[in-house]
């Protein structure tokens, strides 16, 4: 991977859901060769100088080894929260638009918005799919009522795993790591 992104720099190179690439770092479960990557990738990271920018995103920071998170490795962190109002509406618009553009009026993305409070950018897209579905099914275009409908049935991760969820609000505060929200 490392070589590969370094013959094709100037390049971005995305790790997504680093914190499951790297889980197993501190067991000894696969004979060692979790460690060997992790070293072998922080090393690379301390030490590169082509042209590649490195992009990894996490879920779960608390599986991420330390030295990953170490100034030096990433020249910035980002905490990516819960979308705010403003983020909210923005959001439905970019969906409702990819979906219906020439219906983007029909739609009251402000109170989508406010009534979406906890619920992420993901799963904001998915309740205008299933929205459309619900359209679909009954043989006619899907509207704001269903889009209604489908957000009062969704429960959010956000309530599921909302400890979860805490944690990482608690460890965005920390100092270690900027917003990466506008709004706050």
């Amino acid at each position: 991977m490392i070589e590969i992104a370094e013959a094709l720099a100037p390049c971005v190179l995305w790790v997504d859901e680093i914190d499951k690439a790297f889980a197993g770092a501190q067991s000894s479960g696969d004979s060692g060769t979790t460690s060997r990557v992790l070293a072998t990738f922080i090393t690379w990271l301390s030490e590169k100088n082509s042209a590649v920018f490195v992009v990894a995103t996490a879920n779960n920071i608390d599986c991420i080894p330390p030295e990953i998170l170490r100034k030096g490795r990433f020249d910035e962190m980002f905490f990516l929260g819960l979308p705010t109002r403003e983020e909210r509406e923005a959001i439905f618009t970019v969906h409702l638009k990819k979906y219906r553009p020439d219906a983007l009026e029909s739609f009251q993305v402000q109170l989508l918005s406010e009534l979406s409070k906890e619920f992420s950018g993901a799963e904001i897209e998915q309740v205008v799919i299933e929205a459309m579905r619900l359209g679909f099914n009954d043989n006619r275009e899907f509207n704001n009522e269903d889009i209604l409908v489908t957000i009062q049935n969704l429960v959010p991760l956000a309530r599921t795993k909302s400890k979860e969820l805490d944690l990482l609000k608690e460890w965005s505060e920390s100092g270690n790591v900027t917003s990466a929200s506008i709004y706050i």
